[in-house]
């Protein structure tokens, strides 16, 4: 009898070892790595994670995720929001934020088909802090939202 409690617990300590491993896809690290490289590249300076506005992005996505429609909350803060597979990551979420960059045209600050303002909130010069969170939805997807703070794209600015 003693073997097979042991078994047991090896087998929880596995599994609850790997479902840590999963979970930590989307830590404030995976979501602020993503944004600070893009930010690197056209010379703004790093997001920091803020506590704040993470519980603010936790409520909204638990909010959202009783049915995930991709509606702002229309809150004070800058906001990306996604609906994505369920195993998407922070990282996920940030990256197909990042493919509206080749819509932004600097020289004339504008968007091509008005498809940029997830890239530009995220270069945002004015903005320094971040946080953001996801949320399981009824049909195995993930509404995931950032935060941000100041907020960005503001009408006649550039983004940097």
């Amino acid at each position: 009898m003693r073997s097979s409690n042991l078994n047991l617990l090896v087998i929880f300590f596995i599994i609850s070892t790997l479902s840590c491993i999963c979970l930590a896809r989307t830590t404030p690290h995976d979501f602020l790595q993503v944004h600070n490289e893009a930010r690197a590249e056209v010379g703004v300076g790093p997001l920091f994670w803020n506590s704040t506005l993470a519980s603010y992005a936790k409520k909204y996505a638990n909010l959202r995720s009783q049915d995930c429609k991709l509606e702002h909350s229309d809150g004070p803060f800058g906001e990306n929001i996604a609906e994505g597979y369920k195993d998407m990551k922070g990282s996920d979420a940030v990256k197909l934020w990042l493919t509206e960059k080749p819509n932004y045209n600097y020289d004339s600050n504008t968007c091509a088909n008005d498809e940029c303002l997830h890239y530009t909130q995220i270069v945002w010069r004015d903005s320094h802090h971040l946080g953001c969170a996801r949320a399981k939805c009824p049909n195995d997807g993930v509404f995931v939202i950032c935060s941000y703070d100041p907020p960005g794209n503001v009408i006649g600015q550039r983004p940097y």
